[in-house]
């Protein structure tokens, strides 16, 4: 009873071992088909999908259907895994999140809090150049998907809701979500970047960094009328 007790126990930790590396490697990669995780793994498909399957029973992960291009073929489309908000929890701040947050308080403190915002706009220039030219020339209502599209290919595992005049662009992972508690400029310059790509003023409503479920943006679609003077 005792070795079968153990062995038991030791199979259990090697699927939470795995399961731990599975949770790293989405939060290196960003949301992920299963083959491309078996395949970093060393897994079988058969013994990623055991592994992936427990993942979204217990609420570390959530799946979605990857997007199509061109004809549809046969078959199920491929499911993308990503970091649920209880799988982002469990991850924690990592040794680069630590080093980046003491060098953004040295530039704080040698620079001022003008420098912060600075570098914050700068880190977003790139991303935003990236996808300028490809959203720019979309008509307004295409822009939001595109741009929740970019997301994704940046890892930030977006989708797109209606919203009352406009939609709401949700990302449900926050790459930097240990670092933007301290320095909310990185979320400022994001969602000032979100409002120039889609041509709008647009207003975050919620970020993960202050402890909500999701970052998200509101975008209007239809013009704000003008008010006016009943007087």
């Amino acid at each position: 009873m005792k070795k079968a007790a153990a062995g038991t126990a030791t199979l259990v930790d090697r699927d939470r071992r795995t399961r731990k590396r599975v949770v790293q490697l989405l939060l290196e990669l960003g949301p992920s088909t299963a083959v491309a995780l078996g395949e970093r793994l060393g897994l079988t498909p058969a013994a990623i999908r055991k592994h992936l399957d427990a993942m979204l029973a217990d609420g570390t992960l959530v799946a979605r259907d990857a997007p199509v291009r061109g004809p549809r073929g046969r078959g199920r489309p491929a499911r993308i895994f990503a970091l649920s908000d209880a799988g982002h929890a469990s991850a924690g701040p990592t040794a680069y999140d630590a080093v980046a947050v003491e060098a953004l308080r040295f530039l704080r403190e040698t620079a001022g809090e003008q420098a912060v915002e600075e570098f914050a706009r700068r880190r977003m220039s790139e991303w935003e150049a990236r996808y300028a030219e490809r959203i720019a020339v979309l008509p307004l209502e295409e822009r939001p998907a595109a741009l929740a599209e970019a997301l994704c290919a940046d890892g930030y595992s977006a989708t797109v809701h209606e919203g009352g005049c406009g939609v709401q662009v949700c990302q449900h992972h926050c790459p930097v979500q240990h670092i933007a508690e301290e320095f909310p400029a990185l979320c400022e310059a994001e969602t000032e970047a979100i409002g120039r790509l889609v041509g709008r003023h647009v207003q975050r409503l919620a970020t993960i960094a202050h402890g909500d479920g999701v970052c998200t943006t509101h975008i209007p679609l239809t013009p704000v009328a003008s008010g006016r003077n009943l007087a």
